[in-house]
């Protein structure tokens, strides 16, 4: 295996550019256990900070959704009324979509301001894209699937009120990190 720290050579280009052509989850298929252990999600969070990040002020976190507080989140995220009802809404966790059931599920949010007022949200924004691409590619490094899922009630209300959002944050997106079924069997 090559080291990558040196001054690339087109081993190690080759490396990544593989990484990142295959890092595209293209199918629907559910990601199942195994997933990422404690010292593998630690890499992956250690992947993530390691985003540009213009003032070092981490404009982004994650919150790691454990499987028995999924239920709480679906409930908050059906509780959005309409329009921005989503097709989640009465559904119980054990009939949800799929990607409900991945082992890793982790929510990325922006800190979109204002401590530091010379940096602006779209820095910010594009700062939490480089940390949540560097967790997706380190996921599919250690051979597991991973995916991004959005949904229109990450902006309510309820959502805001029980992971305690801060005025200035935002729910942006789901992470999902699992085997693909494919090659669990």
């Amino acid at each position: 295996m090559p080291t990558c720290f040196a001054p690339p050579d087109d081993e190690c280009s080759a490396l990544a550019l593989q990484l990142m052509l295959g890092l595209h989850d293209r199918t629907a298929e559910p990601l199942v256990e195994p997933g990422p252990d404690a010292t593998q999600i630690q890499t992956l969070f250690e992947a993530a900070a390691s985003a540009p990040d213009h003032g070092q002020i981490t404009p982004w976190r994650f919150v790691v959704i454990a499987p028995d507080k999924r239920e709480r989140l679906l409930c908050a995220l059906q509780t959005q009324p309409a329009p921005l009802a989503t097709p989640l809404d009465a559904m119980p966790l054990a009939d949800a979509p799929q990607a409900w059931q991945a082992p890793f599920l982790a929510l990325a949010i922006a800190r979109l301001g204002p401590s530091e007022p010379d940096i602006a949200p779209l820095e910010r924004l594009v700062s939490l894209g480089a940390a949540v691409q560097n967790l997706l590619l380190m996921a599919h490094a250690m051979g597991f699937g991973a995916r991004l899922g959005t949904d229109p009630a990450l902006s309510g209300n309820a959502l805001r009120a029980l992971l305690e959002l801060a005025p200035t944050e935002q729910a942006v997106c789901f992470v999902h990190v699992g085997t693909r079924r494919a090659a669990a069997s």
